[in-house]
């Protein structure tokens, strides 16, 4: 397709209303809350726009899809091709990070209707001396819109067509050359313009495509028992980019309240020595635009993310937005918080639980004002240090707006920040965070466990709106979260987690070491926390010990670098397989994913029962592929490195989990 830049309004004001605007132009996609929020892609994804576009009566119609950086004065266009039922679509290619826009413009196109008129009569046999001179006045009007060479060709093409030579000027009426100065210079005087501007947020190629690993960087120290610093951390950088991460998250790096502060365990009182959870924000040593000096000076962090980038990690920092009882805000910043009659701050709780070393901020403070350009600081803060990912703790529980007006202004300098919102919350309360900017989003993965349940969420993910606006990151584990499916099922589970987690989304985590060491001990039967939960204490661990899945989990994620098929979303098809006798197999999932020119088409399938093997037969879609059903191709598992020649689409799959419970195949569809 091609790119040109056009005239158009550069406002694009709302036309007055005219009633010889005969085109019709409704359900433009994406448009999100009617353009009030933006639908998101990466740098160089395609955007695919379509509309229902239509007219009355049988006049032939041409469509426009405007786009351009926000602010551009030019724009440049793409013609839109008609699909079925009067639907149109064309695309471009999203751009540098930062915001876009598009629109669509609509009108009958006399000159094509004319064209088509034409070829009917001259095969009916019909005099066509008329016709011809009825196009002739449409190219002379076309001519007068043009300018120099082209002008004076078209003058040119229409007086060959009023000639009266018949032959010579239907030759001249239908050839490529007039098509396309026709086209370069239509009569768009009675063209219907969509009635809006829409937006388009145009995020990193990490907002769509990243692999987490979240890591405490105390629990690092090289005396083990002692607080770790930034500059002991930097020796696991090498093993985590290694084991194919392209994320560090850090957990608030922040200085430790004392005051009520939690215990191992979560005990309500902290033994001497016990270093208290890092989310309880702020001490006399600074709040959120400070280091906890056991972690070191603000050079030694400068220095980590430094080298961090050399071993191919973004570092991403926790941003919890709630402090201490010790933090410096408290006391510069009083009526940021809640008072109780008896003049004590209102600490966070749910009841009967109490979380007295956490303060929530007042969002209905009247110095909301101060607050938010305050909270904005924060990220400025460290963004100035090198961060650009941020993944933001219960952003439900702030401001719909404050988030709608930080991460607007904040990108208007910064397009390249990403932010995961953390909001394990009710659908609704998600959705808007993702509408109001959030890069990615937290999601109900880690309790969606059987098949019916997880091919039901990603159909709603990946083909409902909002495949639009909400990238899903999936996390098998955090340290707040170990699902009873980890606690109860072993290292089976722990695989089956980690490759449903990596193939099924594009942007997926977890919270390591503990993931990759398979720790499955909870602090209480029924409860979904760690034991010795390292949020409390100072952690010392043994990497390489006996039953780690660390050599599964470099594979997985190195098959995803280098499989585009595995970098999208919403690419994804679920296939049948069958137990037998005409049922389903509801312990074997499978699922095909292709890239957008199918050079790459991955099938994966995952046995999700952690103590038994299973076999069906699998039938894969060649009729996407516009094969017959009898086609024979080959499948590499990347996993085993075995390969198979599969004949027709029906296949016999087989998965025992004491040994890898899934397959990732490379589909190889042609000789």
């Amino acid at each position: 397709m091609t790119q040109s830049f056009y005239s158009l309004d550069p406002q694009f004001h709302q036309q007055p209303f005219d009633g010889r605007r005969r085109v019709i132009i409704e359900r433009v996609s994406p448009e999100i809350d009617g353009g009030r929020y933006p639908a998101k892609r990466v740098s160089g994804e395609r955007v695919t726009v379509s509309a229902d576009i239509y007219g009355d009566g049988a006049d032939r119609i041409t469509a426009l899809l405007f786009y351009r950086p926000a602010g551009a004065v030019g724009w440049c266009r793409e013609p839109m091709r008609q699909t079925v039922n009067d639907r149109w679509e064309a695309s471009f290619t999203a751009g540098e990070p930062g915001v876009m826009e598009y629109t669509v413009e609509a009108w009958i196109d006399h000159f094509v209707t004319w064209t088509s008129g034409l070829r009917k009569k001259i095969d009916a046999g019909q005099d066509v001396s008329l016709e011809l001179l009825i196009g002739a006045a449409l190219v002379d009007a076309a001519a007068g819109r043009a300018d120099g060479k082209d002008a004076m060709r078209l003058d040119e093409l229409a007086g060959v067509m009023k000639s009266g030579q018949t032959a010579v000027a239907v030759e001249a009426a239908e050839s490529s050359e007039l098509e396309r100065l026709m086209h370069r210079y239509p009569d768009r005087t009675h063209a219907t313009r969509y009635d809006r501007v829409l937006p388009l947020q145009v995020d990193p190629v990490v907002a769509g495509f990243s692999t987490w690993y979240e890591l405490f960087p105390r629990s690092w120290s090289e005396e083990p028992g002692h607080h770790g610093t930034f500059r002991e951390c930097r020796r696991m950088l090498p093993l985590i980019s290694r084991m194919g991460f392209d994320v560090l998250y850090l957990p608030p790096v922040h200085p430790i309240g004392t005051t009520k502060r939690k215990g191992r365990n979560n005990a309500l009182v902290a033994a001497p020595g016990d270093p208290g959870s890092c989310w309880a924000i702020g001490s006399g040593d600074g709040g959120h635009s400070a280091l906890h000096p056991e972690l070191g000076t603000i050079d030694d962090f400068r220095e980590f993310v430094r080298d961090a980038d050399t071993h191919g990690l973004a570092v991403a920092m926790d941003i919890a937005f709630q402090c201490s009882p010790d933090h410096p805000w408290v006391k510069e910043h009083p009526k940021w918080f809640k008072w109780r009659p008896d003049g004590t701050v209102q600490f966070a709780e749910n009841p009967p639980k109490r979380y007295e070393d956490i303060l929530p901020i007042d969002f209905e403070t009247e110095e909301w004002q101060e607050l938010w350009m305050e909270l904005k600081g924060v990220f400025l803060f460290w963004i100035d240090k090198g961060v650009r990912i941020f993944r933001v703790d219960n952003p439900h529980t702030k401001g719909f707006r404050f988030w709608d007006w930080a991460i607007s202004d904040i990108r208007r300098e910064h397009p390249d920040t990403v932010f995961l919102a953390e909001a394990f919350t009710r659908p609704k309360i998600m959705s808007r965070l993702a509408r109001g900017g959030f890069s990615q989003s937290y999601t109900y993965f880690t309790w969606r466990n059987s098949k019916h349940d997880l091919q039901e969420y990603l159909v709603e993910l990946t083909t409902t709106e909002l495949k639009e606006f909400m990238r899903p990151n999936f996390w098998p584990n955090t340290p707040d979260i170990l699902h009873e499916e980890l606690q109860l099922h072993g290292r089976p589970m722990f695989l089956i987690r980690l490759v449903l987690a990596a193939t099924l989304s594009s942007n997926y985590g977890m919270y390591g070491p503990a993931y990759e060491l398979c720790e499955n001990v909870p602090v209480m039967e029924g409860k979904e926390e760690y034991l010795d939960s390292e949020k409390y204490e100072i952690k010392a661990w043994d990497m390489d010990r006996p039953g780690n899945i660390r050599a599964e989990i470099t594979r997985v994620n190195h098959i995803r670098r280098e499989q585009p098929a595995l970098q999208q979303t919403n690419n994804i098809t679920f296939v049948r397989i069958d137990a037998g006798e005409g049922r389903e197999h509801d312990m074997l999932m499978g699922y095909v994913k292709r890239s957008d020119d199918d050079a790459n088409v991955i099938l994966t399938v995952v046995n999700l029962d952690p103590h038994a093997a299973h076999s069906g037969w699998l039938r894969f879609p060649l009729e996407a592929f516009d094969l017959p059903h009898d086609h024979r191709f080959r499948v590499e598992d990347l996993l085993s490195e075995r390969t198979w020649e599969w004949d027709g689409e029906w296949n016999f799959v087989s998965l025992h989990p004491g040994s890898m419970p899934a397959h990732i195949f490379k589909v190889i569809l042609q000789p």
